[in-house]
């Protein structure tokens, strides 16, 4: 059985709580506030925060962590399929369907997206309806519209 770690990383989007196993970043939330006063890191722990700041500092584009999101094989294929989205550019919904050979699977894309269970690394926030506008995301609107405009992507509002 695998020993998890826990960090946290207070960011402009608010309270980041990061999880991982021995190998594997397993999740990653937005929180309110700490849910533990425990941090127990691991190297990957302290990998991941530097990533993330580098990130919210401009510095990163792309994030190289070991992930094992937990998910059925469709939630999988669909977040494999988001991590081929580059920073700095959108997709849609249906774009991803097709991507998995499954094009009338948008409304199930967007399930899969909401169960995303390491967000902004696994990059769900850079997908929006096919009206051009943003909708839906776990950690609520302003934040994927904070993070496309920290990417400096052009969408409706």
């Amino acid at each position: 059985m695998d020993t998890y770690y826990i960090g946290y990383y207070s960011s402009p989007v608010g309270l980041i709580k990061v999880e991982a196993s021995t190998n594997h970043i397993v999740s990653l939330d937005f929180m309110d506030n700490k849910t533990s006063k425990n941090e127990n890191h691991n190297f990957l722990i302290t990998n991941c925060l530097n990533q993330l700041q580098e990130y919210f500092e401009g510095k990163r584009s792309e994030f190289d962590l070991p992930l094992l999101p937990s998910g059925t094989d469709f939630q999988r294929a669909v977040w494999s399929e988001l991590m081929n989205v580059p920073f700095g550019t959108i997709k849609t919904y249906k774009d991803i369907a097709i991507a998995i050979n499954n094009p009338k699977a948008v409304r199930a894309v967007g399930g899969a997206n909401n169960k995303n269970p390491i967000p902004l690394i696994i990059p769900c926030h850079r997908i929006i309806g096919s009206s051009g506008y943003l909708v839906g995301y776990g950690g609520g609107l302003w934040r994927k519209e904070w993070l496309l405009n920290h990417e400096k992507v052009k969408f409706k509002k």
